[in-house]
């Protein structure tokens, strides 16, 4: 056991030292920064990002990572990659809308029809997403080149919800984003802007009676020991954009950017088999862990919750129709 436990050992330091001489040889070091916490995919997909890029790149290109919020919050993410301070980091693409006004389209509530097509539709490569990406680097100096699947957003509550009805007058949290509170406000809630750190505590005091998330979000948090019912709404399907500065890009040599590209949609591909599975499984060690499940066999009324929040968005983002409608033509 001693000597397996020491081998071990070897190969971890071994493997550390490897990664550690790749980022000192590096023509370019990216510093890459995000808000998901251990055992959240996002913190996996920024990982395997930095192990991987190295081998993309034939060692010309190293990324070290700081996870969970240790650079900031979400704002100190965007205003550093847009100053060059970051190198990159992933995020919603709502948190992008002080520097593209409608790339918050891509977060949009009811927009996909699955977890493929939106994949599909946010990523590099569709022409919504290019039309957007271009307008990103003029006005915000950086530009989307990967995006990573967290799973379909859904609904949980302290009491069981069935329809609009069930929050009317109640706080729910939503991401401190203009969206979540257009979105909040459909489903017939009072929008409660409460930053991801603070919700465990938000959800136990009462300040909120619920929120939303994937389920390996919910799972990851601990959020079954604050909250009983989990509301399969499935409202958004979770992709979140990996942007890098672009000056940082244009650092990197052209046949070095396609291997990054390609790599990158690759690891996205990983993220949205991955959420498939997770959420299949979590659903059952969810349930094991005191949580109960609402769908529309249980009188989930989402096609009400549908019709509400789209009406909502309508009104908040007018702007936006021509976008569903491209796109909800993608894939077809």
């Amino acid at each position: 056991m001693i000597r397996r436990s020491f081998l071990t050992l070897v190969v971890l330091t071994t493997f550390a030292l490897v990664l550690s001489g790749t980022a000192q040889t590096a023509d370019v070091k990216l510093r890459y920064a995000h808000v998901g916490s251990e055992g959240d995919i996002q913190y996996w997909y920024g990982n395997e990002f930095a192990q991987r890029i190295p081998g993309w790149t034939g060692g010309r290109v190293a990324v070290t990572v700081f996870p969970n919020s240790q650079m900031g919050g979400v704002q100190e993410l965007i205003d550093g990659v847009k100053s060059g301070s970051l190198s990159m980091g992933h995020h919603q693409f709502s948190s992008l809308t002080r520097l593209v006004k409608n790339i918050a389209v891509f977060d949009g509530p009811f927009v996909y029809r699955n977890g493929d097509h939106a994949m599909l539709a946010a990523s590099p490569g569709s022409p919504v997403l290019d039309e957007i990406n271009q307008q990103l680097i003029k006005e915000g100096g950086m530009r989307i080149i990967g995006t990573l699947f967290r799973g379909a957003r859904q609904m949980t509550c302290k009491f069981p919800v069935y329809g609009p009805e069930d929050l009317a007058g109640k706080p729910f949290r939503g991401v401190p984003i203009p969206l979540w509170t257009t979105m909040i406000k459909g489903m017939g809630a009072i929008p409660t802007p409460v930053e991801v750190s603070e919700l465990p505590t938000a959800l136990m005091t009462g300040m909120v009676v619920g929120q939303e998330n994937p389920l390996t979000m919910i799972n990851a948090n601990k959020l079954y020991e604050v909250q009983s019912y989990v509301m399969l709404t499935g409202h958004m399907q979770n992709v979140l954009p990996v942007f890098i500065n672009e000056k940082a890009w244009q650092s990197i040599s052209a046949a070095d950017r396609d291997a990054i590209l390609k790599g990158a949609a690759a690891l996205g591909k990983e993220t949205l088999e991955m959420a498939k599975k997770a959420e299949k499984d979590l659903v059952g060690e969810l349930t094991r862990k005191g949580m109960t499940f609402i769908t529309e066999k249980e009188g989930l009324k989402n096609d009400v919750f549908r019709k509400g929040v789209l009406e909502q968005v309508k009104i908040d983002f007018p702007d936006w129709p021509p976008f569903y409608e491209k796109i909800a033509k993608v894939g077809m």
